[in-house]
């Protein structure tokens, strides 16, 4: 029977520790394994993975294909309903109120309610995504949600409105060029005018 006292690691798990430098009848001497010179036979020499002397190596031979969605990936700080429960009723839950709880932490796209235990009291929560079983407890519980815009969207509709101002503004260099023009005579004209004469 196995006991604590009678526990042994399983045989091949753990190997003797090589002695290096023992003299050269004990056969790690001399160069201790090593060979004679080169990189790998110098302290602290040694070569990175894949690395092929210099040779285009096979990471970079092989061809790439495919799509991955790692580059495009968006990270929702996700708040379970029992969490919210800290917070008093009737008060505003938001990105702000949230961090100050330490309930969301670092740099992410959003914030997601799930449903995992039950609201107590109402709330006015105003964040990115709710599932469909927290926003059934919400309501149940007196609560309001409200979406926030995604940030795409707010920057498309700044655009539109800066845009206005913008394309006006052509139209006006059109018009003072068409003034410009009607008032100074041409360079060409004059020189013609002086050849005559």
């Amino acid at each position: 029977m196995i006991r604590l006292h009678s526990l042994r690691p399983r045989p091949g798990s753990r190997h003797r520790v090589k002695r290096l430098g023992c003299g050269e009848s004990s056969g790690h001497g001399k160069t201790s394994g090593k060979g004679h010179k080169g990189q790998k036979a110098r302290s602290g020499g040694s070569i990175r993975l894949g690395f092929e002397g210099g040779q285009m190596p096979l990471i970079r031979r092989l061809p790439k294909r495919g799509f991955n969605n790692a580059a495009f990936h968006k990270t929702y700080a996700v708040v379970n309903l029992t969490d919210l429960n800290d917070f008093e009723a009737g008060s505003t839950v938001n990105e702000k109120t949230l961090r100050d709880a330490n309930l969301v932490r670092g740099n992410v796209a959003g914030i997601k309610i799930l449903g995992d235990g039950e609201l107590k009291h109402a709330l006015k929560i105003e964040v990115d995504k709710v599932s469909a079983g927290a926003r059934e407890k919400i309501d149940k519980a007196g609560g309001s949600i409200e979406l926030r815009q995604p940030r795409a969207a707010k920057a498309a509709s700044a655009d539109e409105g800066d845009a206005a101002p913008e394309a006006s503004a052509p139209d006006e260099g059109k018009a003072k060029s068409a003034r410009k023009s009607t008032t100074r005579p041409k360079a060409g004209a004059k020189k013609k005018k002086s050849s005559k004469g």
